[in-house]
């Protein structure tokens, strides 16, 4: 089988996580994989990928001054998509996230191959431009297949749509070993949260949650694991509640794995998600882990009371609760660890990979492959 995987960029985020275990998955298979990256490659991918995987960066991703500028330069990515996927000749094109799937899709227009698209948040709560919106539900009936990552994410889609719809939610690896690189973490037993120093990750809620507990707890310390545009004001925001020296934003950190193994809960305080990678990841470690219950997502990985806690969005008081219920005892925290790690069985890679082998052959991919000779199996593990 080759495919033609596409997205934005290889940098540190949940749907570039997961494209990189599937690219790695599917090479490690023998299958032929591209790679096709709308960056121009200046940073690395800041997950491994599998030395069998071959990556173009495609330069395409250049701001646009004026809405003229815009037309122009998306003109430009979709020659050159199409250009690159009709020299690449995939069985199959798979792309992740909403403006880059209009694009796939707009530029595979008569190449006569499969295309699967994949939303990785909530489309009902994150916002696009008006027009890429438009766009995105004027194109997405051209896709074979659109790939969402949980139930309540279809509700999203017209009725029209349904048919061509799957779930398929992300898959869990067992952490890796190691130590994150030139990070010193506070002594004391600690908090960690993750992800993209953003608005939607509710970091702001997590701060005003923790200085409710500053005085209740003296010897926690918070640490923010992730970078993003929101950084300053959420150091002016810690210091005003007094946390100078309890809460560190330790940045982008390549071995997160390391300091999740040396923390003693996690809290993840998203307004909205996907399917959150940093929350399986934590579980995964054998943390105990507070969520908000946000629209998609938590509630379709944390199991509330067996293997960690689910609270209302945007309630910095209901985190607070929570946080001061664990962070007061130790034993209930030992609880609903011992179970977190069961994620990796409830979202094998292996099961997740077969559902996705299960749609390139339902959206006949592998008749484009089996043109070449070999022989014909309903096994997609054989594909």
């Amino acid at each position: 089988m080759k495919l033609a995987l596409v997205i934005p960029s290889l940098t540190a985020g949940g749907a570039e996580r997961v494209m990189s275990i599937m690219a790695n998955h599917w090479a490690a298979k023998g299958w032929g994989i591209c790679l096709l990256s709308l960056d121009d490659g200046a940073a690395p991918p800041f997950f491994p990928l599998d030395g069998r995987v071959r990556h173009r960066t495609l330069a395409l991703l250049a701001d646009s001054a004026n809405p003229l500028t815009a037309v122009r330069n998306n003109l430009k990515r979709l020659r050159v998509l199409r250009r690159v996927i009709r020299e690449e000749n995939p069985d199959a094109v798979i792309s992740f996230l909403d403006s880059t799937n209009v694009l796939t899709l707009l530029a595979t227009r008569g190449l006569g191959r499969p295309v699967i698209v994949s939303e990785h948040i909530d489309p009902g709560r994150y916002r696009i431009k008006p027009m890429w919106n438009l766009l995105r539900r004027w194109v997405y009936p051209f896709a074979d297949r659109v790939v969402v990552l949980t139930e309540r994410v279809l509700e999203f889609f017209p009725a029209s749509l349904r048919p061509r719809l799957e779930v398929i939610p992300n898959p869990v690896l067992k952490p890796a070993s190691g130590d994150a690189p030139g990070l010193e973490l506070p002594p004391g037993p600690r908090v960690v949260a993750m992800g993209r120093l953003a608005e939607q990750k509710g970091f702001d809620i997590l701060l005003k949650a923790f200085a409710q507990l500053k005085d209740r707890h003296p010897d926690w310390s918070l640490v923010l694991l992730g970078e993003g545009e929101l950084r300053r004001p959420l150091e002016l925001l810690r210091d005003s509640l007094g946390l100078t020296d309890r809460v560190r934003l330790a940045g982008r950190v390549e071995g997160p794995e390391a300091v999740l193994a040396r923390s003693d809960l996690f809290v993840l305080s998203s307004r909205f998600e996907g399917f959150p990678m940093a929350l399986c990841e934590a579980m995964a470690a054998g943390l105990p882990v507070i969520s908000t219950d946000c629209p998609t997502g938590p509630r379709e990985i944390v199991r509330p009371g067996l293997d960690g806690i689910l609270v209302p969005p945007e309630d910095p008081a209901a985190l607070a609760a929570a946080m001061d219920r664990l962070m007061t005892d130790s034993g209930e925290r030992r609880r609903l660890a011992s179970r977190a790690p069961e994620i990796i069985e409830r979202f094998d890679l292996k099961k997740i990979m077969d559902s996705w082998e299960k749609v390139l052959l339902a959206v006949g991919a592998a008749n484009r492959f089996r043109l070449a000779g070999p022989a014909q199996s309903n096994n997609p593990s054989e594909l």
